[in-house]
């Protein structure tokens, strides 16, 4: 046996480990599995060269819990050590790791989840036990191995009894983690980072029902008894998950399959996948999924997984995935992306952009695939979709150049149109005398009925576009395509938001346009209505509110964040008052003499027109029921 310190200028670095790790300490048993995954794919790769003379076999990784002596085991079957390089690797690389971590992380306990970064993994046991073991034989004929260390720089180094390959790491678990010892605990640990390690992970036995080969000794009195029940390993992990496979080596089904191992509690099916697999300028591979997505973009996110060599880091996977694919769910696996690193570094690492870079490419690309093989399909999944993508093309340039290929914009009549499909059916109905390309469009198919009717009486297409970004991107899209506008359905009257050459002719003389504005200015009020006189076709209607398409979309913008003029998010609404003077109505109201009767007959067509756009609420809605009554009595 030898006896000997650590060579290590701190004088006693494990309170430090244990310092400044706490906040992530549930992390070492990755670590340790990570080791013992390690060790175990390096033997292969050994045996597969000729390199080491053993027979690789089918090697497992254990992880025993013994409560009464308060310990836990980490076993595997990969290379083992020699007692030379437990001093190389253990005494000596490794600390030395571990000082270089407190030199760098001394002062900024927060950045401290850079365990691996360092070689520090097999140091983060000192986070929950008060001693470590390791028993190791390795692959080489060589005498089994002993280590030894309190959580102090002394350890003991001895021979041990071990025969069997692998190496075993015994923690004594401290005061303050018997946490750890809980089967649960351990459990749900294994569950969230090793779910799918490349090597097989044993936590104890559970029972099974195998059907018995004729001939066998039946177990039971029932001769014609067909299973028996045997004890098995309880393997916890999947090895060899739905990515790391060839796409063609997988059904639909098995897509399903892999999306509810990954998220047990998500009933709905994924709308589709994209299959990720790239091997340069990076190594990559993954599986997305495009889930149903309501209208709140912030309930959906974190739900992508981070793997590096199928050993899950994380789920928060901003700066590697572009920011509008953080609704989907999946897995991206990547050896290039650094393990435990701080989200500055990953957002100013090259390799990390690159990434973003092509899963935006690779997502587009699928899109197009989809939309072109099987239309129908994809019109069908558009309204679960379209939140993601139009972000996209708000966020993302790269995407956006792609996005005309695949984006629709769908109509109130439910048909569907790319934006090309839009400017070459629209362009000879709905150019105004400008030679400008109007697109009508409404953000709520019953709200705005009165008004789509109004456009369709005139052969015009309305597009239903009612996301909560809708404002942004039309703004965008203007900006990208001169002589095209987009105006909501209720911006004005429909002769004015698509104007043409003929110009109606007022039944109403200057005079007396002049009197009736004088007469509705006294009642309609001025804070909220502008009162606009139009000479519009004697059959529309008499009253028509309107909101100005400028002010409503930069209110919009404000509210939804990011655009929009400053502080336009907290303005009033304004609407416009359009009255055809061509009407009716207005020549009663000009020609009624009463001034009671004349403010009734002006209050009534307001609350009518109004009630059209759903804006008459409490008050005067009770006031207007009234009202009505009385006239019809």
């Amino acid at each position: 046996m030898t006896t000997g310190k650590i060579n290590v200028s701190v004088e006693n670095i494990f309170p430090l480990i244990k310092k400044f790790l706490y906040s992530d300490h549930e992390i070492f048993l990755r670590e340790l599995v990570s080791n013992g995954t390690d060790a175990t794919l390096k033997l292969k790769h050994l045996t597969s060269i000729g390199e080491a003379k053993v027979e690789y076999g089918n090697p497992i990784i254990e992880i025993k819990i013994d409560k009464e002596a308060k310990k836990l085991h980490i076993i595997d079957q990969g290379l083992g050590m020699t007692a030379e390089e437990v001093e190389k690797y253990i005494n000596q690389v490794a600390f030395s790791g571990a000082e270089e971590f407190l030199d760098k992380y001394k002062d900024s306990a927060k950045d401290s989840g850079i365990i691996g970064h360092f070689g520090l993994g097999f140091y983060s046991a000192f986070m929950v036990a008060e001693k470590v073991e390791i028993i190791t034989k390795s692959f080489k004929d060589e005498p089994a191995a002993h280590w030894i260390c309190d959580g102090s720089p002394e350890f003991t180094l001895e021979a041990a009894d071990k025969t069997s390959r692998g190496t075993e790491i015994i923690l004594h678990i401290a005061e303050d983690s018997l946490e750890f010892l809980e089967e649960g605990r351990i459990k749900s640990l294994l569950n969230k980072y090793n779910k799918f390690m490349p090597i097989p992970i044993k936590f104890g036995t559970r029972t099974e029902k195998i059907e018995q080969k004729k001939g066998e000794e039946v177990a039971t009195e029932d001769k014609d008894e067909v299973f028996k029940t045997v004890e098995v390993d309880n393997i916890i992990n999947n090895p060899n998950p739905a990515w790391t496979k060839l796409p063609t080596e997988l059904t639909d089904e098995d897509y399903k399959n892999f999306y509810h191992e990954l998220y047990p509690m998500q009933f709905e099916e994924p709308l589709f996948n994209i299959h990720l697999n790239v091997d340069y300028p990076f190594n990559l591979t993954g599986i997305l999924y495009f889930p149903k997505l309501g209208g709140d973009m912030q309930i959906q996110k974190d739900k992508i997984q981070l793997y590096q060599n199928q050993v899950y880091v994380t789920d928060n996977v901003e700066g590697i995935v572009p920011e509008f694919l953080t609704m989907l769910k999946g897995v991206i696996d990547s050896p290039d992306i650094p393990l435990n690193v701080s989200r500055s570094y990953l957002q100013a690492d090259g390799a990390v952009k690159k990434i973003s870079n092509y899963i935006t490419r690779k997502v587009a690309d699928k899109l197009k695939s989809l939309f072109t093989e099987n239309r129908e399909d994809f019109e069908k999944k558009w309204n679960d979709i379209k939140i993601v993508l139009e972000y996209g093309m708000l966020s993302e340039d790269k995407f956006y150049e792609k996005s005309a290929a695949f984006v629709l914009y769908p109509t109130v009549d439910g048909k569907y149109f790319t934006l090309d499909e839009l400017k070459e059916n629209l362009k000879a109905n709905q150019t105004d005398k400008n030679g400008k390309l109007v697109v009508l469009y409404a953000g709520n198919k019953d709200a705005q009925h009165a008004y789509i009717e109004s456009a369709k009486e005139k052969g015009y297409e309305v597009l239903l576009l009612d996301s909560p970004i809708i404002s942004h991107l039309i703004q965008k899209l203007e900006a990208d395509n001169e002589n095209l506008t987009f105006v909501r359905v209720d911006g004005d009257h429909i002769d004015n938001l698509i104007k043409k050459e003929e110009t109606a002719i007022s039944k109403l003389s200057e005079e007396e346009q002049t009197n009736l504005k004088s007469v509705l200015e006294n009642v309609v009020p001025k804070q909220t209505y502008s009162v606009q006189l139009e000479a519009l076709d004697s059959n529309a209607a008499p009253f028509i509110i309107t909101q100005p398409e400028f002010m409503r979309r930069m209110k919009e913008m404000s509210q939804s964040g990011g655009g929009g003029m400053f502080g336009m998010g907290n303005m009033p609404d304004m609407y416009n008052l359009v009255v055809n003077t061509n009407s009716t109505l207005a020549a009663n109201i000009l020609n009624t003499t009463d001034k009671s009767t004349q403010e009734s007959l002006v209050k009534q067509a307001l609350d009518l027109a109004k009630l059209s756009q759903n804006l008459l609420k409490g008050e005067e809605l009770t006031a207007f029921v009234k009202r009505s009554f009385e006239l019809i009595k």
